[in-house]
């Protein structure tokens, strides 16, 4: 049995409220299969004062992966049998097709359609059809690597695995999950709301900060598989129970999923069927977050340890953040004092893929801008500056990025800032073959914008900011999924004459695509 510091466990569950302010929340912590504390506050309709509790149900939003891969396993037993269905969903694909399990493992090399969505012209509170989804993915020409060398977080690759377990086992979704999961677990309210316009329960997500306010969020997207169900923390905590029950079978759904993954050069991954590995205080946690626009959610579970935690806000704090917090209280660890910083480690850089490179520093901490949010940096022994599966150097070449848990290894190009540059140079219509989606580049009064068209229709005009001689970037801060993509990279193409031939935009979910100048 692990022992734990349960006062340390109630105090840090007593400061959520005020540690992640906003409407409402609840928060638990089992170890050995049995709860030990659970936190329910404030209220899931502030205007009509419905208080949040513990059968509360939330959308779960990415959490739902890992039952659709426990499904897979369950119903299709072999997910290598069902490969060859792959195709028909990427019809116009010129690479490499990913395996089924390099979908689950997120491993497919394929962008990542809510970011897509921004690209086809959507706005972020507009319908977004079942029918929708296919159409989309069958565009797809290319991926931002061959399957199965890295590691990129993609939602599609778990539509196409719902849409395929449908057809091979000719039963809905929900009915799967009941059957396999939900039903030997004992979640007895959890279904699958894969309509977000009509949350369960009343509930209402609110998005804003304590700085700003908080005010409903509207969402009107269809998903399933990627992202759909919806559950109460109590079901949340018999799925824990679950778990732990039957952790030392080797053939539960569980416990086979959450089997360590790899690459296909045999590399360690830290992801695989819809769990994200990691360690947190000393311990191997598996686990996985959730994100729509107003809602946030984490679980995570130390198998060895019997510990297990989940936390669910209807607002859009650090769910993460807030369970890694738990674990750590639980297992009496304190994270230890960074180092201060030495100068020189502020800059920019192009980096993988072509993704804009930042680095700010603070005393003893770096936020890396990357891949989406900022990841937190602190000085390492050998003078690297580290954070879970991310290293970054500096020697006599320059400035490199290791992403282990990407498998990824990069030298940065520097870029020098640029504060103004000639918007009317790059205004005018451009078209993307590898979309078959259009934008256009509005200079207009000092500011520049960008707009995007495509199959969704007709987008908002997003900001547009010089970021380096030939790199802009393009700011998306609310899309049909959340977080939204936040800073494209936007690096001009220029022909033999110097002349603007095209630009280079991407961002993490959804790198390098091509638009050609019309």
């Amino acid at each position: 049995m692990t022992k734990i510091d349960l006062d340390a466990v109630t105090a840090t569950l007593d400061a959520l409220p005020k540690r992640y302010p906003g409407p409402g929340g609840v928060a638990g912590v089992m170890l050995d299969g049995k709860v030990i504390a659970t936190r329910a506050w404030g209220y899931a309709n502030v205007d009509t004062a419905q208080p949040m509790t513990a059968d509360t149900r939330l959308p779960i939003c990415s959490i739902t992966k890992q039952f659709t891969c426990q499904v897979l396993l369950a119903a299709l037993e072999k997910p290598s049998d069902f490969d060859s269905q792959v195709a028909a969903f990427l019809p116009q694909f010129m690479g490499q097709l990913p395996t089924v399990q390099q979908l689950c493992d997120n491993q497919s090399g394929l962008r990542d359609y809510w970011a897509l969505t921004v690209l086809q012209g959507a706005f972020a509170e507009q319908p977004f059809r079942r029918e929708d989804a296919l159409p989309l993915i069958a565009r797809m020409k290319t991926g931002h690597f061959p399957p199965g060398t890295q590691y990129s977080y993609c939602n599609c690759n778990f539509r196409i695995v719902s849409e395929i377990i449908e057809a091979q086992t000719g039963q809905e979704l929900e009915q799967l999950y009941k059957l396999h999961v939900w039903g030997p677990a004992h979640m007895k309210t959890t279904v699958l709301t894969a309509d977000t316009s009509i949350p369960e329960d009343g509930v209402v997500g609110y998005e804003g900060s304590d700085a700003t306010g908080f005010f409903p969020a509207e969402n009107a997207i269809y998903w399933v598989g990627d992202a759909g169900i919806s559950s109460s923390l109590s079901d949340m905590l018999a799925y824990e129970a679950w778990i732990d029950a039957t952790r030392d079978d080797a053939a539960s759904l569980y416990r086979r999923a959450s089997e360590p993954p790899q690459f296909s050069d045999g590399k360690p991954a830290s992801y695989g069927y819809g769990l994200a590995h990691d360690r947190i205080a000393g311990l191997d946690c598996v686990g996985h977050g959730g994100a729509l626009r107003g809602f946030r959610a984490h679980r995570t579970n130390a198998r060895a340890a019997r510990l297990s935690v989940v936390v669910m806000f209807n607002h859009e704090a650090d769910a993460h953040g807030a369970a890694e917090s738990l674990v750590r209280a639980a297992m009496g660890h304190k994270i230890p004092e960074a180092t201060a910083l030495p100068d020189g480690w502020d800059g920019q850089w192009i980096g993988p893929n072509g993704l804009l490179t930042r680095l700010q520093s603070g005393r003893d901490y770096a936020d890396l801008y990357h891949a989406g949010g900022a990841e937190r940096l602190t000085l390492a022994a050998d003078d690297t500056l580290r954070a879970p599966g991310v290293v970054l150097s500096r020697g006599k070449d320059g400035v490199t990025l290791t992403r282990v848990k990407d498998n990824s290894y990069a030298m940065l190009v520097p870029l020098a800032l640029l504060d103004c540059a000639n918007a009317a140079e790059i205004a005018g219509k451009y078209h993307s073959a590898e979309l078959d989606a259009s934008m256009e580049i509005v200079a207009r009064g000092g500011g520049v914008y960008a707009q995007f068209s495509g199959m969704l229709g007709r987008g908002r005009m997003e900001r547009m900011a010089p970021a380096g001689p030939d790199v802009w970037t393009v700011a998306t801060r609310r899309s049909m999924d959340a977080p939204a993509p936040g800073d494209w990279t936007l690096t001009i193409q220029r022909d033999g004459n110097k002349d603007i031939s095209g630009v280079i935009l991407g961002c993490w979910l959804a790198r390098s695509v091509k638009y050609q100048l019309i």
